[in-house]
Order: C-alpha cells, then sequence, then structure tokens
C-alpha cells in the first residue's frame, strides 16, 4: 500500500497500460485500501472488514493487471502468472483470517 504513494507516476503508468479507468485515483484508492486493511489486521480492530478489504482489492486487481492468459511473450507471461497466483495465495490467507475468533488475544481491543 505504501508503495501506491511513493511510485503514484510508475504504478499509475502501469495501470493506464492496463486501460484502467482513471489510473491516478485507481492507485491512490487501492493504496489506501491496502493500508487500512493492513493496519486493521496489524492492530486487531476490526480484523475481519480489514482482510476483507484486502479480500477485495485482491479480487479486483488480480484479474485486471496480472492476466497472464492475455500475454503473448514468455517472460511477460510467467511474470503475470506469478503476481497472479501470489495474490490469489494472499486472498487465502486473508480468507482463512476471517475464521479467528474476536477480539484477538493481541488485538489493541484486547487490552
Amino acid at each position: 500500500g505504501i508503495n501506491h504513494f511513493k511510485q503514484t507516476r510508475e504504478l499509475s503508468q502501469y495501470a493506464a497500460a492496463k486501460k484502467v479507468p482513471q489510473p491516478d485515483l485507481a492507485v491512490q484508492l487501492t493504496g489506501a485500501t491496502l493500508i487500512a486493511g493492513g493496519t486493521s489486521i496489524l492492530l486487531g480492530i476490526k480484523p475481519k472488514l480489514g482482510a476483507a478489504a484486502i479480500i477485495g482489492f485482491l479480487a479486483g486487481v488480480s484479474p485486471i493487471m496480472h492476466d497472464f492468459w492475455k500475454q503473448e511473450e514468455p517472460q511477460q507471461r510467467m511474470n503475470d502468472m506469478i503476481n497472479f497466483t501470489k495474490n490469489l495465495a494472499l486472498a487465502g490467507a486473508a480468507t482463512a483470517l476471517m475464521g479467528v475468533e474476536e477480539p484477538w488475544p493481541a488485538s489493541v481491543t484486547a487490552a
């Protein structure tokens, strides 16, 4: 998420190349979503909502930004497949977090 703000120009150019509408805004909104979701999980404040935000981000962005099935160049196809499957694994981990009982033992709200 932080890189979405540190590298907004580069990520916006990449998003524009993938035909994302309003790429600057999309990069900033998705960055904020990742930061909010990650912070929520880290602190244990509404972690299921944070996990849902991350799942939503990954579900929306993965087929658009890492569309390996459309790539003809082998190196690009492989890079996109790696990132797509990585995002799928992260979505699975976030889904597993949604099954943890609240409040979390180490959460800010449990203190």
